[in-house]
């Protein structure tokens, strides 16, 4: 195979899922179309299935393929899609002959990509031991439970470690993929090739601006009430002793109560809800930035853009023009 070779492994014995075909489709689409006008030779794509050649359907469409997990090694990169739910949601074992070939690959110099869920396999190959990883933000938690050896970043899209990459899900997925083009034929090749694409070659911020951070993750219904009162009011002065006295409680036993149902402070469980207020009224409405920021109880536009960038990696600015969104009359 030659050096642009690339082995798109799908970790799925019975096909390609609905959910999952746009996920397969950006590496199909980037590495597998010759562009001869941009570079010549272009990369050599091989889909290989983990249930082997010709995998059957499930509940989706079958991949039909003749490479199999014997075709990874060899390959110059290796790109594993995502695995099986049960993998995430039941901790169900990455299949033993995917974890050898990854290795195998690994073992031969190839660059290892997982997008999305895929870090679950390169997780069990042992291969993001030690690195920082990323995954789709709803993965995070089981991925860094399951590996406590792989420090997760659920706030980027991609990581680049040298010789082992990760993507966040879905269209991060296609950032990834530009990124490695970029690397590989340059920055006027992945430009090119992104226009054709009709994309930006590189997106501001990462995946924390889409991270729904409005509904506090609590289990503690006695804390809804002055949560919700709370939230009515992020455009007024509120502190930890205003809160705590609407809930009846003292300081101290408001901040344990908050932070065991939250898992955060009620600090930074109060800045995480005037950002989200933020992020709706830049999305919904064409509010000026400096009104959004007193809406929302930031303040001021210096002060709402530096959380933004901080928390989010983007600028308000950026974050309005990445969402479409429905003007308020």
């Amino acid at each position: 195979m030659s050096v642009g070779s690339v082995a798109l492994v799908v970790p799925t014995e019975i096909g390609v899922a609905f959910w999952d075909l746009y996920e397969v489709s950006i590496p199909a689409t980037v590495f597998g179309m010759p562009q001869p006008d941009l570079a010549d030779p272009w990369y050599e794509l091989r889909m290989c299935g983990a249930g082997g050649p010709g995998a059957g359907a499930g509940a989706g469409f079958a991949l039909h393929t003749p490479y199999g997990l014997d075709d990874v090694v060899g390959a110059g990169t290796v790109i594993v899609t995502s695995v099986p739910d049960d993998v995430i949601d039941e901790g169900a074992p990455v299949r033993p002959e995917l974890v050898a070939a990854l290795r195998g690959a690994h073992a031969a110099g190839a660059r290892m990509v997982s997008l999305c869920s895929g870090a679950f396999a390169l997780a069990e190959a042992g291969l993001l031991d030690g690195r920082r990883a990323t995954v789709h933000w709803m993965h995070a938690a089981p991925l860094a439970e399951r590996y406590p050896g792989v420090t997760v970043d659920d706030s980027v899209l991609y990581v680049d470690d040298g010789d082992v990459l990760t993507s966040a899900g879905m269209t991060a997925a296609l950032d990834l993929c530009l990124h490695l083009v970029r690397r590989d034929l340059g920055a006027h090749v992945a430009n090119q090739l992104a226009r054709r694409l009709v994309l930006p070659v590189h997106r501001p911020g990462g995946q924390a601006q889409f991270i729904d951070q409005s509904v506090p993750a609590s289990d503690d219904e006695g804390l809804a009430p002055v949560l919700d009162w709370a939230r009515a009011r992020l455009d007024q002065p509120l502190t930890i002793e205003d809160m705590a006295r609407r809930a009846m409680m003292s300081r101290r036993t408001f901040y344990r109560r908050l932070q065991q149902a939250t898992g955060t402070t009620p600090l930074r469980w109060l800045l995480g809800q005037r950002l989200a207020r933020a992020q709706s009224l830049l999305e919904s409405t064409d509010l000026p930035v400096e009104r959004i920021a007193r809406l929302s109880g930031l303040g001021t536009v210096n002060n709402l853009r530096h959380h933004f960038l901080k928390q989010l990696g983007v600028s308000p600015s950026g974050y309005r023009s990445a969402f479409p969104r429905q003007r308020q009359d």
